[in-house]
């Protein structure tokens, strides 16, 4: 169950034996079924999660009570509420399971001890926060300057393995559209 999150760490940066066992012993194994919250807005994020088997997502709910997906969590995937972690106050996002699911947890004060132990796993984090912010960075360009059809192919390409897993709305939700023009311009595109 380890095995996907140190090949993870590996991708990044180089544990030791030692190094590696410590850090899995602050590791929680959490099983979420689907539909379970992992974080509802208004909590306080205290944790961060990988994901290892299953499928979340992040989400916003807006005042009419529309969900907008702002990320996927597939197998190998990080899930977190990055404001709340670090401020302590109240999530401003949803992250909940899809299917059912099984995520390694890692708790903020488990975490800054590591940081004191192994400080290298501070680079690890660095490195994962810099490359959200530039896949948030082209989500939010992308929004803003790309027609539903270039959304959809870019969703296509940073989540090829969810394309037929996932309910069209969800997919709808992600790119910015309405399930019934997202179904309408996947029509017209086959025709």
């Amino acid at each position: 169950m380890h095995e996907l999150l140190l090949k993870h760490i590996a991708m990044h940066i180089s544990l030791s034996p030692d190094e590696e066992q410590y850090f899995l012993k602050a590791v929680t194994l959490r099983k979420l079924r689907k539909k379970q919250f992992l974080l509802q807005e208004g909590d306080i994020s205290k944790g961060t999660a990988f994901v290892i088997k299953g499928l979340l997502k992040v989400y916003s709910m807006d005042r009419n009570g529309v969900e907008h997906i702002i990320q996927f969590a597939p197998p190998g995937w990080w899930a977190g509420d990055m404001k709340s972690y670090k401020t302590r106050q109240p999530a401003t996002l949803f992250i909940d399971a899809i299917e059912d699911t099984e995520i390694l947890w890692i708790r903020r004060e488990d975490l800054d001890q590591l940081y004191t132990q192994i400080p290298v796993l501070e680079r690890f984090f660095r490195i994962l926060a810099e490359n959200s912010v530039i896949n948030y960075q082209e989500r939010l360009i992308g929004t803003l300057s790309l027609p539903a059809a270039e959304r959809y192919y870019a969703f296509c390409s940073k989540y090829p393995s969810l394309i037929e897993q996932l309910p069209q709305k969800y997919v709808a939700s992600y790119i910015g559209v309405t399930p019934e023009f997202l179904s309408k311009m996947l029509k017209n595109k086959t025709a």
